[in-house]
């Protein structure tokens, strides 16, 4: 017990002595200890890295998840160390309605088989997003929070010791200038009172009592100044390491945009099948035209001019020079001839599953050969693979020079 109280005692002399010497240095009372020029910059690095840190990671979270409602929740269960629950996106719930909806407009009239068509896009879609979140979060968003939570946290204690030692250096500081002072005057009193042999003898004593205290204060400012330089070090190599997170960070960003790039094309291919899908059967948008009569089919399309357009495929025309089975989209090894120029090898990004017999399957990663025909989409190339050819998407490629 008796030590606990002398330990409080001695804390609370610490404490008393920092908080004097910071508000005498605010007042402009008592001189301050100036970090050199280099460890300054290597502090407002650091805020400025944890500034923008916290920032970034606010800010993509809301665009993986923009209910903070959820965010919240998702929160919560991280704190408590539990499994966060698996949620339904909004392209898998939307799927969910549309085929319901199909079921009970019934999925075989022109309307439900497009609902049912349409949903499973959304459905797939909604998959894609779910990935893209996950992965994202793994190889993005937690690199950032183990800086904040981990690293930061290191830097922040460490530089909040590096402040106390500082205070203390200072405070030993203005206690020696004290006791030399004083122990010059002291000093300085006996030539003045050479006729007064007492005052003479308690003023040696003074002298010798702040003499033992200048002493006393400059192993204190020995001890405290060692603790300082080494907190200092300690302080300055944790800030270097700053460079090696931006490192670690730049990793981490590549990652993210590799990550939302294979997401954008898995959804931009999604849409494009979908679109393929609903132009084959655009003559079934309008209504049912197996319950059309003769007269409604011969009328003025009246009612069709107001239901909105639905997209489809554009129709390539048929061009002088090139087969009339290629204008089409019906591919004929045999009739496709490769230009004297123009030809260019490509890497696959990813597996392509051919829609038709007009186009080729692709395998991530292998090299083909592709080149185009006048006339053709601009977003599909001719792909050959020894004697196999056949349409392929752009996007699924990396074209080489």
């Amino acid at each position: 017990m008796e030590f606990n109280v002398k330990k409080l005692a001695s804390d609370a002399g610490v404490f008393f002595s920092r908080a004097m010497q910071f508000t005498e240095e605010k007042l402009g009372q008592a001189e301050k200890t100036e970090l050199d020029a280099h460890f300054e910059n290597l502090l407002a690095r650091a805020d400025c890295t944890k500034n923008w840190t916290e920032k970034i990671l606010r800010q993509t979270e809301v665009l993986l998840q923009p209910n903070p409602s959820a965010r919240v929740e998702e929160f919560l269960y991280e704190k408590l160390d539990r499994k966060v629950p698996s949620r339904v996106t909004n392209g898998e719930l939307l799927a969910q309605y549309m085929t319901e909806a199909a079921n009970d407009f019934g999925p075989g009239t022109p309307y439900g088989k497009t609902l049912i068509k349409v949903g499973e896009t959304q459905r797939r879609l909604g998959a894609a997003e779910r990935e893209f979140i996950r992965s994202a979060s793994i190889s993005f968003l937690t690199p950032l929070r183990n800086f904040l939570e981990g690293d930061w946290r290191t830097i922040s204690k460490e530089r909040r010791i590096l402040q106390n030692r500082r205070l203390d250096l200072d405070a030993c500081k203005a206690r020696l200038k004290k006791a030399k002072a004083a122990e010059a005057k002291a000093a300085a009193v006996p030539d003045f009172q050479e006729t007064r042999p007492r005052n003479y003898v308690l003023s040696a004593s003074a002298s010798a009592l702040w003499s033992d205290e200048v002493e006393k204060a400059e192993h204190e400012l020995r001890l405290t100044q060692t603790e300082f330089d080494r907190q200092a070090e300690v302080t300055r190599l944790l800030l270097e390491g700053i460079s090696s997170t931006h490192v670690n960070h730049l990793r981490c960003l590549h990652e993210f945009v590799e990550s939302q790039t294979n997401y954008y094309a898995q959804c931009y291919q999604f849409m494009l099948d979908l679109q393929k899908q609903l132009g084959r059967f655009s003559g079934t948008f309008v209504g049912n035209t197996e319950s059309a009569s003769p007269a409604a089919a011969t009328s003025p399309p009246v009612a069709a001019a107001t239901l909105p357009a639905v997209p489809t495929i554009p129709v390539v025309p048929t061009i002088v020079g090139v087969p009339n089975t290629v204008a089409e989209g019906v591919l004929n090894p045999n009739e496709v001839k490769p230009p004297a120029s123009g030809t260019r090898r490509a890497r696959v990004l990813y597996d392509y599953e051919a829609a038709d017999s007009t186009e080729l399957a692709l395998l991530a990663d292998e090299m083909i050969t592709v080149y185009s025909l006048p006339g053709m989409d601009p977003d599909w190339l001719i792909g050959e693979r020894g004697n196999q050819k056949g349409k392929v998407p752009v996007t699924y490629l990396e074209l080489l020079s």
